[in-house]
């Protein structure tokens, strides 16, 4: 074995070459910069720009992408653990694997912090929000073959979308088009290949089959390396900001270990999940051995057929059917086979992944371990081979900090004024209600006003000017950034304390009329506009917010709502209190899990507020606004403390120095107020 010699001095070299890698050999536009131009430019009718900065956005990230994939996977191996025992050795090998990744990726797409894309644009990328705005322009160019491709690409991932389900049949009755044109652009070469050989074995075809599903086989190994490498970037860590949570090296190096072990676990979902579902295809993996068995065994080739048997039953031991396989196919050529190489080295993988999981989790203090086994709920397989079926969250061990709260309502609604409209029973559905006077018309008429001067296009959304439908503009504001126009005077002060009033009032009747054992507290409080935008509601069948739930996310194959991230999992209840009923559409529905069968629809008008609690239970979304704009006062709550909305808080000490200082008309310096600390 080579004796390594290591310095202090050498770690620290590479370390300090790792930070001062800032001159970038290559460039790269970043995506989340094209994508906004490129919908800035369909707001200005330039479907010309519109292409050219979308189709931007898309390639730069494909390369961003691939790029990471590629120095990973090359750094990895230029600077293996495999003799990295003691410390030293151990940071060596991550500084200098650092230092590999910095230099390779910054060579191919320039400085790596232009490329650091908020998490709702890669979302928007997740759902291929692109080829619906590309899918327009291209109609508009009147270029129908490039239109198909990205209305196909969108609808994939969407097909929940009636407008583009709509869109697609008016193409395919255009001329000009044909079926060649509809192809998914973004199709997983994986998947493609398995749900072709599946057609040619249905059809008896199985020597093309055996080549498809080969193939596919080769494509999914790939595609989970290059999965796995991409688990290798930052992980978020909510619990780091915990008040239990333990600081320390081996603390955050071990957490951060075990979120990147639980990325590379997701890996097996990720990849048997279809583009727009959130439930994998069952049994996804085993089922390329399954097929191919049979098909090989059709062609006579039987010692193949007994191969990729055994293989089949490395994921499901003791299948009958697949064991009664493997006894005739070892009779018939009158020895016995292993399982392929690459079937049992990825199972051992997989096994192993989950031991350390388990430890990893056992590092955790009792709210981690609980947020952690929340978010692997219907990751974990049940039974005992872990490939069949997943089982939802809510059939799990349940780790709770305090027993969990009945369900109840019909209790007092606080305010005298307010009216109880529908109960649940009405609303065909559990913890629902419609109420109506919850505010008055000349308080719905000054919040309406402060709307029109406080809300930013996309507030709330990290800036994205319509984050539900390009058929409409979104506009938003915060409490805190109400008192402070209201301090700066560019709005009645009076106007913006109305908003904090009305928005605590709601949180009063909630926690009141739905008898919860425990304080109510904001999780997020949002004056909110949406406006149709003239000359895009023509055959208009999209929604203005689809359907969701808002502590979870909703599943309609499934028939269930995946607790879990990116959604808001904390929240408790929601509400919104409408201010205005002077628009066309927009009515707010409640559906069945499916998100088609709706069960019940309120029609928005000044004061009228449904309440709800968060879960899967109620399903809901908004219909398009097709003529003019519908305002709300949006609520969300949470039973969790810890989850309280920071910028509530700020809020709620500005109120109470104003309070303090009743006698005043408007805060000056004996307040001792510093509005930068405070706002």
């Amino acid at each position: 074995m080579d004796v390594v010699h290591f310095s202090i001095g050498s770690i620290l070299s590479i370390a300090l070459q790792a930070l001062l890698l800032s001159s970038s050999y290559g460039s790269l536009e970043p995506y989340d910069l094209l994508y906004n131009n490129a919908v800035e430019a369909f707001y200005r009718n330039d479907y010309k720009d519109v292409v050219r900065h979308m189709e931007g956005a898309l390639r730069s990230y494909a390369e961003v992408r691939q790029t990471k994939v590629r120095c990973r996977l090359r750094c990895q191996n230029q600077h293996p653990f495999d003799s990295a025992s003691m410390d030293l050795q151990f940071f060596d090998v991550v500084l200098r694997r650092s230092y590999c990744q910095n230099e390779c990726i910054e060579e191919k797409v320039g400085t790596q912090s232009m490329h650091k894309i908020s998490e709702d644009v890669i979302q928007d990328f997740h759902r291929r929000i692109p080829y619906n705005y590309l899918q327009l322009a291209y109609q508009k160019l009147k270029q129908l073959d490039k239109a198909a491709a990205a209305a196909h690409t969108y609808f994939q991932a969407n097909p929940e979308s009636v407008e583009m389900d709509q869109n697609l049949e008016q193409y395919k009755a255009l001329e000009g088009t044909n079926l060649d044109h509809f192809v998914d652009r973004e199709a997983r070469p994986h998947q493609r290949s398995f749900s072709a050989g599946v057609k040619l074995y249905d059809n008896a075809n199985y020597e093309e089959a055996i080549s498809l599903f080969e193939e596919a086989l080769q494509e999914y190994y790939r595609a989970d390396v290059e999965c796995r490498a991409l688990c290798q970037g930052p992980q978020r860590f909510e619990e780091q900001d915990h008040i239990l949570y333990r600081y320390s090296l081996y603390q955050l190096v071990s957490d951060h270990f075990t979120q990147v072990l639980h990325c590379e676990h997701e890996c097996v979902r990720d990849l048997s999940t279809r583009p727009g579902r959130l439930s994998p295809m069952e049994n996804y993996l085993p089922l390329h051995y399954d097929y191919l068995q049979f098909a090989y065994y059709q062609l006579n080739m039987v010692e193949e057929a007994l191969a990729c048997a055994q293989s089949y039953l490395l994921f499901h031991e003791g299948d009958e059917f697949m064991t009664e396989n493997v006894e005739y196919y070892r009779e018939a050529i009158g020895h016995d086979l292993k399982p392929r190489e690459k079937a049992e080295w990825y199972l051992r993988r997989h096994e192993q992944e989950l031991e350390l999981l388990m430890i990893g989790s056992d590092n955790m203090t009792n709210v981690n371990v609980a947020s952690y086994w929340n978010s692997l709920g219907c990751l974990i397989p049940s039974g005992t081979d872990g490939w069949m079926e997943y089982v939802p969250i809510s059939e799990k061990k349940n780790f709770t900090l305090a027993p969990p709260q009945e369900l109840r309502e019909g209790g007092p609604l606080v305010y005298d004024s307010v009216q109880l409209i529908q109960n649940s029973q009405a609303l065909n559905g559990t913890q629902r209600v419609l109420l109506d006077d919850v505010m008055s018309v000349e308080e719905c008429a000054e919040l309406k006003n402060l709307a029109h001067t406080i809300t930013m296009a996309g507030d709330g959304y990290r800036g994205k000017m319509s984050p539900h439908t390009p058929n409409e503009r979104f506009e938003g504001a915060t409490v805190l950034k109400a008192l402070q126009y209201g301090y700066e005077g560019r709005v009645p002060l009076k106007s913006a304390r109305l908003f904090y009033d009305v928005s605590e009032r709601a949180r009063r009747i909630i926690e009141s009329y739905f008898l919860l054992n425990s304080t109510l507290h904001f999780s997020y409080t949002h004056l909110v506009c949406r406006t149709a935008i003239t000359g895009q509601q023509d055959h208009r069948n999209d929604l203005s917010h689809p359907i969701h739930a808002d502590n979870c996310l909703l599943d309609p194959e499934a028939n269930e709502c995946w607790k879990e991230a990116p959604a808001y999992t904390y929240r408790d209840y929601s509400a919104l209190l409408y201010l205005n009923g002077d628009f066309e559409g927009g009515e707010f529905i409640f559906t069945e899990m499916d998100a088609k069968t709706v069960t019940a629809q309120v029609k928005p008008k000044c004061g009228r507020m449904v309440g709800f609690s968060s879960g899967g239970e109620n399903p809901h979304g908004v219909r398009a606004v097709t003529r003019g704009q519908r305002c709300a006062v949006a609520l969300w709550f949470t039973l969790d403390p810890l989850f309280r909305e920071l910028e509530r808080l700020q809020a709620d000490e500005v109120v109470q120095a104003l309070d303090n200082q009743s006698s005043q008309s408007k805060w000056d310096t004996s307040l001792n107020i510093n509005p930068k600390d405070e706002l």
